[in-house]
């Protein structure tokens, strides 16, 4: 009996700057009968700057139901006592500012056009240097406005293999984080879905964590990501959720 669901953001209810065609609707539909909380692994704006943007695309949304990595990071960082070298956009480094504990990590974000030569060799030294190394997601790439771009997955890789360290990841597919949002809506994983678009963060990383999953055509999906593994439910996209699990029950 499924009475919560979480959702990813990116690809499931906008494109870039463009809201998916029936999402607005699908997501007022859902809150009628269900717990819903809204995980992210976007890290190139703040959490606060991500609920703006989903008020002002006119989604139904309270800012505490907004789980992303990057507010992930600062509790780690908080609960550590830690501060960390950011390699992010400058916005997602204010995030950062009012921490002002030791370094001690590295922690790479979906920098944007910040991932330079010189940000991650300063990353690196640090890594060299004893620190812990973090991570906000690995996702490949996302499906922006104008098409498919690069994510922080790569950028990590790049200095995992040059430290011979390895990140530890606080968004997704972290079941920490999945387990974050499932404990705020005083629910068991057994009684939520997931739904995305990213066959390996959303959908693997869940079922890798006990939870039920969908997956939606928009986005970032590709058919040949069902030949890494399946999710419980396919739809086309999120407009049609409402109707599959009314007929599910």
């Amino acid at each position: 009996m499924i009475k919560g669901i979480l959702l990813d953001i990116g690809g499931v209810l906008y494109e870039g700057e463009n809201v998916i065609d029936g999402a607005i609707e699908a997501l007022n539909d859902l809150k009628k009968s269900y717990k819903v909380r809204f995980l992210s692994n976007t890290s190139r704006i703040p959490p606060k700057k991500l609920y703006e943007k989903l008020i002002n695309m006119r989604f139904d949304i309270n800012e505490n139901e907004i789980f992303t990595a990057l507010s992930a990071a600062k509790l780690f960082l908080k609960s550590q006592n830690a501060n960390a070298f950011v390699i992010a956009t400058d916005e997602a480094k204010e995030y950062f500012n009012d921490l002002d504990s030791e370094i001690k990590y590295v922690l790479v974000c979906d920098a944007y056009k910040n991932f330079t030569y010189d940000a991650l060799n300063q990353g690196f030294r640090y890594l060299e240097n004893g620190a812990g190394f973090l991570a906000t997601n690995i996702n490949r790439y996302f499906k922006d406005s104008d098409g498919l771009s690069l994510d922080a997955g790569g950028f990590v890789k790049c200095l995992e293999y040059a430290s011979s360290k390895s990140a530890k990841v606080l968004g997704k597919p972290n079941c920490e984080f999945f387990n974050l949002a499932i404990k705020s809506m005083n629910l068991k994983k057994e009684e939520v879905l997931m739904i995305g678009d990213d066959i390996e963060s959303d959908i693997l990383g869940a079922r890798a964590c006990w939870i039920k999953t969908a997956m939606v055509k928009s986005g970032k999906y590709k058919e040949s990501d069902l030949l890494k593994g399946k999710p419980d439910i396919l739809i086309d996209s999120i407009k049609d959720l409402p109707k599959i699990l009314k007929e599910l029950v």
